[in-house]
């Protein structure tokens, strides 16, 4: 299977994206969980937007090192992530998948991007530290500027609304019906 590289600031190029197709990702990211959306649609985004990639990650990061950086569970930003996706955002970054509305909201302008959860200092060994956005929220919920260098990823919700995480879901759910209804 071939493997897309990728860097930001992402353009076009991602629309060509499929979801189960698998990605490394290189250049500047930004962390962004609950509090850091809401921040940043209350404040203004601290960082261009064009072509950016948010990752739903609450790091744990020490004297500037990156020591842990797994995915938090996306859906929580289900109803917060539009604006973003509306000033250009390209790509957002977690695990579990994203609902319906963010399936709308990403056709034909970005996609969904998935890490495995549990694999926080993995994640952490292919990034580097470059600054902070809104320290006062706090390590987790800060927006953290990480540099990714060839971070493996694959596309969970591609810009024509194909789901994987959904199509997953489809087939468990047929295999479970055959086995005990």
């Amino acid at each position: 299977m071939n493997v897309t590289d990728l860097r930001t600031p992402l353009g076009e190029e991602v629309l060509s994206l499929r979801a189960g197709d698998r990605v490394t990702l290189s250049g500047l990211v930004y962390t962004a969980r609950d509090e850091a959306h809401l921040m940043m649609e209350e404040r203004g985004i601290p960082f261009d937007p064009k072509g950016a990639v948010i990752y739903h990650c609450g790091p744990i990061i020490i004297d500037e090192k990156v020591v842990a950086a797994g995915p938090t569970t996306s859906a929580r930003m289900n109803n917060l992530s539009g604006f973003l996706l509306d000033q250009g955002v390209r790509a957002l970054i977690g695990k579990g998948g994203m609902g319906e509305t963010v399936n709308g909201q990403l056709r034909g302008r970005g996609v969904y991007l998935a890490f495995t959860g549990g694999c926080a200092a993995l994640a952490a060994s292919s990034m580097k530290c470059k600054g902070i956005c809104y320290e006062e929220l706090g390590m987790a919920e800060a927006v953290w500027i990480l540099e990714f260098d060839r971070v493996p990823l694959v596309v969970g919700i591609d810009s024509e609304g194909n789901d994987l995480f959904r199509t997953v879901n489809r087939k468990a759910k047929l295999q479970f019906e055959s086995l005990f209804t």
